[in-house]
């Protein structure tokens, strides 16, 4: 399936919309031809982008890498932390222009998708800095120093298509299908599409076509281009023994085809470009590893022949040395006597002299005698050549044994690769997840800001009147809603309390015993005094506060189920172990937060039963729920909800 100039128009609206404000948190490498792209924002939840040479689009996938790609590392130099300005389409061509802000500079990464197709990244005068395929034909040369310019134009811009434009089919001899394809540049199933909207004769003649009819081939198209363009879609997928396809509208071409309607064209683009990069994945590690395990079967097979020669080779040798020993017996006692010969014609052998050296040749072999040696004497030196010639087949098989192994080890690793490629589905957040958060064992939630940005979004966006508002005692300590708390919330106020201590400055430093308070909505103030200044995620508390202290500095990482969707919650243990069907406490020092991260994966992924779903949750997401700062594992096992 490839991108049509009409569908890319919807696409890049679509996306224009939801990136605003977005910056690039990071870029993964998938494929040599396809790059993803993770976008964050303070208060939304992160989107996927995905970047192929086949087209650009949001994504719920995220897949593991499967192939180097040559432009991660610049991009990654260049890139990271600026945000999308604006993604915009050359005319109706298949071309994309997608303009990235940050400190002080500007890039256009530019997406060619058409033929083999093209990722480049240009500098804000369109220098060429770095891109996946140079260029240089006729019209068109592409290089790394070069300034980047699009290929010739394809002709009409369908977006802009007016009727004088189809008038020109009066002049055509052709038949209007062809003619409508050709000129505006539609794929087919839009081309059809149009012609049965007018209720035409495809192969009728645009020469034969009256005014009206004409007049009825504008609309139907205007009327096609706007319903994709605009979104106005009724999404289908459609498969067959060979192709799949993902169509914005509903065709007439679709009847007998089995169409299964999606969600959206987005959606259903999605699962098919996937589909197609990991099937790409896939063939990739196969061939691979298919050249590697043909190349060790070849060389296993030419060390079998080696040791099956060798053997051949002593077997002849200690065959011409038994019967010398026979004729020996006989009173013979030269080996130039002439009834020697037959003896040695039997075995394929004969004697030689070369460049004055005296020599036997047995199938090939040539062995160094003394002619003056007695026919005993030298039936010792072919049996000695025998042996010798049997020890090398130790050596061969020494190194067959390597070449085993190493078939074994390519042949294993090959299933590795071919199940190391997977996806996982990015499933839609709930809101509070872009927070601290977690489940109080009263089954309360409670939510906590992770820097500045979120303590501020906590205040002023989440705050409600029934909300209890916790802090540390501690400069650096988040603030925590617990929502809709009343007088009996007991258990969940000494919880929050702990969840605050834990989550600021104190963890990371170690400091035990610490205090914390709540109090109501109304004692918050958002705004300072007069004369006064408070810094980005601070606020003005009045009135008495009510304290908690928190006696140790504990958290708990959960597995928790809800609607068969997995979550990570981390909070106090006591909460985490209720709600959570497996847990890992955890307390302060130890390993930094990327190995912490690992070990605590490792530990659920003890839990064979969801093994595979935690196999899908990224390290990301696990490094997301910890504390800032070191800390260490003290105990793991199964939750309350497990039973």
């Amino acid at each position: 399936m490839t991108l049509a100039g009409i569908e890319l128009r919807y696409l890049i609206t679509e996306m224009n919309k939801q990136v605003k404000d977005y910056y690039v948190s990071n870029i993964y490498g998938v494929s040599r031809n396809s790059l993803l792209f993770k976008l964050h924002h303070s208060e939304k939840p992160d989107l996927l982008i995905m970047f192929s040479t086949f087209g650009l689009w949001i994504t719920n996938v995220k897949i593991n890498q499967m192939e180097e790609n040559r432009l991660i590392k610049r991009l990654r130099n260049d890139l990271l932390r600026s945000k999308i300005i604006e993604i915009k389409q050359l005319g109706s061509e298949r071309i994309v222009y997608v303009t990235f802000s940050g400190f002080d500079q500007e890039f256009i990464l530019v997406g060619e998708f058409f033929g083999d197709g093209n990722i480049i990244l240009c500098n804000k005068d369109m220098k060429i800095l770095s891109l996946l395929h140079s260029i240089d034909v006729r019209h068109r040369k592409l290089g790394v120093g070069l300034k980047y310019v699009p290929p010739p134009s394809s002709g009409l811009n369908i977006l802009e298509v007016t009727k004088q434009n189809i008038e020109d089919i009066k002049s055509s001899p052709t038949p209007i299908v062809r003619w409508v394809g050709r000129t505006l540049g539609l794929p087919g199933k839009y081309t059809e599409e149009i012609i049965r909207m007018t209720n035409l004769d495809p192969d009728r003649l645009g020469n034969t076509l009256s005014d009206k009819e004409i007049d009825d081939i504008f609309h139907a198209t205007k009327e096609l281009i706007d319903k994709v363009v605009t979104g106005n879609h009724d999404a289908y997928i459609i498969r067959d023994m060979k192709n799949a396809d993902v169509i914005p509208i509903a065709l007439a071409s679709m009847e007998g085809k089995n169409p299964v309607k999606v969600a959206s064209f987005m959606e259903g683009l999605d699962s098919l470009f996937s589909e197609n990069l990991l099937e790409h994945g896939k063939s990739s590690q196969s061939t691979t590893a298919n050249q590697k395990i043909t190349e060790l079967e070849h060389k296993l097979e030419e060390q079998n022949k080696a040791i099956l020669l060798v053997k051949e080779r002593s077997s002849s040798i200690a065959g011409v040395a038994k019967a010398l020993l026979e004729i020996a017996a006989t009173g013979i006692t030269s080996i130039e006597d002439s009834k020697i010969k037959p003896v040695l014609d039997k075995y394929n052998s004969h004697i030689a002299r070369e460049s004055g050296v005296f020599l036997i040749n047995i199938n090939g072999e040539k062995i160094k005698l003394d002619p003056h040696s007695s026919i005993q004497a030298i039936a010792s030196t072919l049996f000695n050549e025998s042996k010798k010639q049997m020890r090398a087949t130790d050596t061969i098989n020494l190194e067959k044994k390597k070449t085993e192994k190493s078939l074994e080890l390519v042949k294993k690793q090959a299933s590795i690769a071919q199940d190391s490629i997977v996806f996982a589905v990015q499933k839609k957040k709930e809101w509070f997840e872009r927070y601290r958060w977690f489940i109080t064992s009263d089954g309360r939630l409670a939510i906590g800001g992770r820097d500045s940005s979120s303590n501020s979004a906590v205040i002023r966006k989440h705050l409600n009147k029934n909300d209890r508002v916790f802090h540390a005692e501690i400069v650096g300590s988040p603030f925590f809603l617990l929502r809709e708390s009343t007088d009996e919330d007991i258990s969940s106020v000494k919880e929050v309390s702990q969840a605050t201590v834990c989550f600021s400055r104190a963890w990371r430093a170690g400091i035990y015993g610490l205090n914390a308070y709540w109090v109501t909505p109304d004692q918050v103030k958002t705004a300072a005094p007069s004369g006064q200044f408070i810094a980005k995620g601070s606020f003005v508390i009045e009135g008495s506060k009510n304290f908690v202290q928190v006696s140790t500095l504990q958290l708990a990482i959960g597995l928790y189920e809800k609607d068969e969707n997995y979550q990570l919650m981390c909070g106090p243990p006591a909460p985490i172990k209720k709600h959570c069907i497996y847990y890992v406490i955890i307390e302060p020092s130890g390993v930094d937060m990327a190995e912490l991260a690992k070990k605590v994966k490792l530990e659920f992924m003890k839990f064979k039963e969801k093994e595979e779903i935690v196999k899908a949750i990224s390290m990301d997401d696990f490094t997301r729920v910890l504390p800032a700062g070191d800390s260490h594992i003290v105990e793991s096992g199964e939750g309350e909800a497990y039973n």
